[in-house]
């Protein structure tokens, strides 16, 4: 990791203002009224509209069994939104920060990523544009993966063929309104994957702001999770193995972290000076400011429980834990708050968020291992992950072993059921292991809701609101959120519930 510097704050919000006001011209018009896009630069430009503004963090989060219910005395832009979250309700908010903002926002990235490519097409035999094409087609899989896996079922081989996905877009939107249908989960998966291979063998390493593009590196650390949800364990290893080159130095050093103060981490987690970051996104999000004050989050209820257990060398985790019992938090997000009404003084909220990071594929990578039963390979891994987690930490003594792995993390029986099943104890303890540390490293970044809904998890917690206990049962509807109200009026078929 790289000592944080004294400018960091500058060349942040350098990056972020370049990635919010780039595109606004073409953002502003319906893709036939634009202005003529005829040039390399002019695709490049487009482009940076087709990473989706919309961020999943907070409804992502709190729906997880990482959320608790905390005394409801904050002061919170989204109060009546975390309620909706907590308790798995149908919310049609459309504020930031919503599900509906992240749908409509991750559809208008599709738009842009279109465009993009209905442009290329137009000037193909005059420029070499086989880096945009790569780039946008990547764009369109990844932002179509992070809707499916929301808004439909998570991917089974059985049953994804009849399973309800969403629409996939594959043209420019040419009218102001378009009649769209869902394509099944596995349609869904299919051209995600043809993009997403498509893309990967044309993309190509931009000189600037390079992390704020899909790169040759971020496009195989995403094709590693796409594999990684289908259990295709063999793919998911292949392309980790080209992203780490030197894990030791690629993931996040969580120890080095300790020198710094609370402003500084939030300032240098999502920042593209961390050497552990693969690719970020800037989002029009207040989550940067509420990530630790919401009513649901980490609190004393939980904290021992994720952060104080499960080390397997008994010795402390490098987490650090600010705030007090009913506001727990790890700083990670820092906002950059750009003013839209001078006189008024009032703006949006803009939050950095990492999409893809070395710590995620090497997570992923040991998982894998675990499912093809190299336990050795997944040892190497999770040994090489504690070494920066742990403080203390010892190379000579600190050893994570087999026997420690299946007996530190015993899985109940029926608690984690992915539909390619384990083989045995063994093989569940381990992925268990791996999922307890992936909650740990990407708290407060609704990762940790993409487990539940990869291996079924239920979740029972109590509603402090109002004075009950509340269940989320392993095959609950309720996990796929509800279509947008605007999209089902329109006549794109609503979830059951």
């Amino acid at each position: 990791m790289k000592i944080l510097q004294k400018n960091i704050f500058k060349i942040t919000t350098i990056i972020f203002l370049f990635l919010i006001i780039s595109c606004d011209d073409y953002l502003s018009e319906l893709p036939d009224n634009r202005a003529e896009i005829d040039s390399p630069e002019k695709i490049s430009g487009l482009l940076t509209g087709a990473y989706s503004e919309g961020n999943y963090q907070l409804m992502a989060e709190i729906m997880s069994d990482n959320a608790t219910s905390r005394s409801n005395i904050r002061s919170y832009i989204n109060v009546f939104l975390g309620e909706q979250m907590f308790t798995w309700e149908t919310s049609f908010a459309d504020d930031q920060d919503s599900p509906t903002f992240f749908w409509s926002n991750t559809y208008e990235a599709i738009a842009q990523a279109n465009q993009a490519l209905a442009s290329i097409e137009d000037l193909k035999g005059e420029f070499n544009l086989d880096g945009q094409r790569g780039e946008a087609l990547l764009t369109r899989a990844y932002a179509h993966f992070m809707l499916v896996n929301f808004w439909g079922k998570q991917y089974n081989l059985t049953t994804s063929s009849s399973d309800l996905g969403i629409p996939y877009v594959l043209e420019p939107e040419t009218a102001l309104i378009q009649s769209y249908t869902r394509n099944t989960v596995e349609e869904v998966y299919k051209l995600i994957e043809e993009d997403l291979l498509e893309g990967i063998d044309l993309v190509e390493d931009r000189e600037e702001n390079f992390k704020f593009h899909f790169t040759t590196t971020s496009a195989k650390a995403f094709a590693a999770r796409f594999y990684q949800y289908k259990g295709e364990w063999d793919k998911v290893v292949m392309y980790t193995n080209e992203v780490l080159t030197n894990p030791e130095s690629q993931i996040r050093d969580l120890l080095a972290y300790q020198d710094l103060s609370y402003s500084q981490r939030a300032l240098q987690y999502s920042s593209s000076l961390e050497d552990s970051n693969i690719l970020i996104s800037s989002t029009s999000s207040w989550w940067g400011r509420n990530f630790w004050r919401t009513n649901y989050g980490l609190s004393n209820i939980n904290s021992d429980a994720i952060f104080q257990s499960d080390n397997p060398f008994s010795k402390s985790w490098a987490y650090d834990i600010f705030g007090s019992s009913e506001g727990f938090n790890i700083p990670k997000f820092d906002e950059y708050f750009k003013i839209t009404n001078q006189s008024a003084g009032t703006g949006r909220g803009y939050t950095g968020q990492v999409l893809f990071g070395f710590d995620e594929a090497l997570l992923n990578r040991a998982e894998a291992y675990a499912m093809q039963e190299d336990y050795t390979s997944s040892l190497k891994d999770l040994n090489i992950f504690l070494s920066k987690k742990t403080e203390g930490y010892n190379s000579s003594t600190d050893v994570l072993t087999e026997e420690m792995v299946v007996n530190m993390f015993t899985v109940n029986a029926d608690e984690l059921t992915p539909f390619y099943g384990f083989k045995d104890d063994k093989q569940a303890s381990f992925v268990n292991a791996i999922l307890k540390f992936r909650q740990k490293e990407f708290y407060h970044e609704g990762v940790r809701w993409f487990d539940v809904r990869r291996f079924n998890i239920a979740i029972k917690r109590y509603y402090r609101k109002d004075d009950i206990d509340i269940e989320l049962s392993k095959e609950d509807l309720k996990k796929q959120l509800q279509i947008p109200e605007s999209a089902i009026n329109f006549g794109l078929t609503p979830n059951p519930r």
